[in-house]
């Protein structure tokens, strides 16, 4: 039977609506599920899951690629820009067994229930059997997935960023960590510490979910085209570009939580909104890697969300939305304590300054485990022994500790460095819309719609069509570069520091 670019793009959908309802399944088992569904969903996400990997990887998916792939031609720009990613997945996939596959599924749906229990139980010990269990899948996949990476860790971090590698992580990570001391040792020895009492002033729950809403609605988010629930952690799930989940948590006392967390999702649920609509139910609707989809969240949080000239334009409204609790705060003076960089046990808590530290104690110890230097068992402690080393703080439990993530549960190994890796992204793409853009004057005027505009042409839209080593050279001239990281985290927190020259 001849086969034809329609009949690829039908195989291709099929697929995209099992992720589709995958995903949905994934963002009510994490917001609405009741606690006894839990073995029924795992085994509805295990039956979808089995189906999924068949299409993906099964005989009509490898006819399809080696017809195409011998005759390339009879495929147009689109198609071969789809078959270039649905051959990437077919490679990685095809050899593991459909059971296998069920099975890790329907264990990964159970330990995100289980991490639950054993946050309410502070005990990591309650979690551990199931982390052995996906550490073991892991383990027997990494031979299916390995494509000439050097480690095994290296094959997981090629799940999520394509191409990267230990190698190139491990300079990154010295060079931010020396930078990070430069500049807590110039705030230290010639700055002034912010007044940050206030940071902790009672703010109602409701009073911010509606800050967050009008911020993230201004910042471009489309309610028509999306939800903000709640969530213990939040996150956001990959429907389709009129169908963006995503979630946040609130604290009446950490409002920056909150607000930060809220602006944060928002930005993945913002690149998602716009896709270019050509790439429906294709993996073209989608970021290059999650490095590239946290560059847009991160974007979002830090590099507008925590910019003195945002705040200069947004504190007001802020103080209008919270009534007469920060009134004898002015703008300056809340900036400032906004900015306040301390040790903090939360990685979702911490300011941006030591957040990587956050993710090099993760980094470090997925490292560990997947080349054969420690155990799961052997986790928690040294989770303890690096936060003191690099935040000099201990976690009094497990779930102030290694419980605090749901990434493990969910199977996610290999996706912590993406969080830095946007960082780093994020300073780039700032530093070159600042080349054209008066960045600063419009995030002081509050209308951020050219800053949106400038980001669906430049990123958005360009979906997944070209690899993330292509796009960052495309939208900025040059490859991936941390020095922008730097410069900005220097002169902000010299700013908010008030150091002296």
């Amino acid at each position: 039977m001849a086969k034809t670019a329609a009949d690829f793009l039908a195989l291709v959908k099929r697929i995209s609506l099992l992720d589709m309802n995958l995903a949905l399944l994934e963002w009510d088992a994490r917001t609405y599920l009741p606690k006894d569904g839990g073995p029924f969903r795992g085994e509805l996400t295990g039956y979808i899951g089995e189906q999924e990997l068949a299409l993906t990887t099964g005989q009509e998916m490898g006819d399809f690629i080696a017809y195409f792939s011998a005759h390339p031609q009879e495929l147009d720009e689109k198609g071969q820009q789809v078959l270039r990613l649905v051959k990437r997945d077919y490679d990685l996939n095809h050899d593991i067994p459909a059971a296998d596959y069920a099975a890790y599924q329907r264990t990964v749906s159970d330990a995100q229930q289980v991490w639950e229990t054993a946050r309410e139980a502070q005990d990591f010990a309650v979690l551990q059997p199931e982390i052995e269990k996906i550490v073991a899948f892991k383990k027997q996949f990494i031979p299916y997935w390995r494509n000439g990476q050097a480690t095994d860790y290296d094959v997981l971090l090629d799940q999520y960023e394509p191409g990267m590698t230990v190698a190139q992580l491990d300079p990154i990570m010295e060079t931010l960590k020396a930078g990070i001391k430069r500049i807590q040792h110039t705030i230290t020895t010639r700055g002034t510490q912010p007044r940050s009492d206030f940071m902790q002033r009672a703010v109602p729950e409701d009073v911010q979910e509606h800050l967050v809403r009008d911020i993230v609605q201004r910042l471009g988010y489309d309610f028509h085209k999306g939800d903000l629930s709640r969530s213990i952690h939040p996150f956001t799930v990959p429907l389709n570009r009129n169908d963006a989940r995503i979630t946040n948590r609130y604290g009446e006392h950490d409002f920056q939580m909150s607000l930060l967390g809220g602006v944060h999702e928002a930005g993945h649920g913002l690149y998602m909104q716009n896709f270019n609509p050509d790439f429906d139910y294709t993996p073209l609707s989608n970021a290059p890697s999650m490095g590239l989809h946290e560059s847009q969240s991160l974007l979002n949080e830090i590099f507008i969300g925590r910019n003195p000239a945002f705040w200069q334009g947004e504190y007001g409204r802020f103080q209008q939305a919270t009534g007469d609790i920060f009134t004898d705060i002015d703008e300056p003076t809340f900036y400032r304590g906004f900015m306040e960089t301390k040790a903090t046990l939360i990685r979702t808590e911490a300011d941006p300054l030591t957040y990587p530290l956050h993710i090099i104690v993760r980094y470090e110890l997925e490292k560990a485990l997947f080349n054969g230097d420690t155990t799961v068992a052997e986790l928690p402690a040294l989770w303890r022994q690096k936060y003191q080393d690099y935040l000099g703080i201990v976690p009094a439990n497990d779930t102030e500790g290694i419980l605090q993530d749901i990434h493990w549960p969910g199977g996610d190994f290999g996706y912590f460095p993406t969080y830095l890796l946007g960082q780093i992204y994020a300073a780039q793409f700032l530093h070159t819309m600042s080349q054209t853009l008066p960045v600063t004057d419009l995030l002081a005027s509050g209308d951020y719609s050219q800053l949106t505009a400038w980001r669906k042409q430049h990123i958005f839209r360009l979906g997944a069509s070209l690899t993330p080593q292509e796009l960052v050279k495309q939208v900025t001239g040059e490859p991936l570069n941390p020095q922008y990281w730097l410069d900005w985290m220097t002169r902000t927190y010299e700013f908010a520091y008030q150091v002296a020259d």
